[in-house]
C-alpha cells in the first residue's frame, strides 16, 4: 500500500501553508484538516520576543514516523507535516500540519492526533527570547 504521507520534513527555510495543502489536494479530498503553530508574542505572562528551534539529527525521521502512524490509524487520504527550525520572529510560523480526507472529521481528528505526537515525540527544542533580555529552553528532555 502506497503511504498516505505526502510531505514531512523539518526545514529552516519559511514554511508555506499553500505548498502542504496542495500536497493531500486530489479530487477524493472533502475536507482539509490545517494546524498551523505560530510564534506568540506572550508566554507565561511575558513578553516573548523571538525564539530558535534546534533539532536533533533524528528529528526528520522521527516526523515521518509520527506522520506515517497517525495516517495509517485514520481514514484519510494524504499527510503534510513541516516543523521549521532557526531564528523565528513574533508571528512566524513554526510548524504546519495538513491532513485530506474524503471527510472533515478524519481529517481534523489526525490533525489533532498528528499534532499532538509532534510535540511529545519529535525531539526540537525552543528557546525563548523574552523582552526583559532573559531567555529559557522549553522541550527539553
Amino acid at each position: 500500500m502506497p503511504s498516505k504521507v505526502r510531505l514531512a520534513g523539518i526545514t529552516d527555510a519559511p514554511l508555506s501553508v499553500d505548498k502542504l495543502v496542495a500536497a493531500v489536494k486530489t479530487p477524493e479530498v472533502g475536507g482539509i484538516g490545517i494546524f498551523l503553530g505560530v510564534v506568540r508574542s506572550r508566554d507565561e505572562g511575558r513578553a516573548v520576543d523571538s525564539l530558535d528551534y534546534s533539532d536533533h539529527p533524528s528529528a526528520d525521521a522521527v516526523l515521518a514516523q509520527c506522520a506515517e502512524r497517525v495516517a495509517a490509524q485514520h481514514d484519510v487520504i494524504g499527510v503534510a507535516v513541516e516543523h521549521r527550525v532557526g531564528h523565528l520572529e513574533v508571528g512566524e510560523l513554526a510548524v504546519v500540519v495538513v491532513v485530506g480526507a474524503a471527510h472533515r472529521h478524519a481529517a481534523l481528528s489526525a490533525c489533532t492526533q498528528l499534532i499532538d505526537e509532534i510535540k511529545t515525540s519529535v525531539p526540537i527544542w525552543k528557546e525563548q527570547h523574552f523582552s526583559s533580555g532573559a531567555s529559557a529552553w522549553v522541550g527539553l528532555p
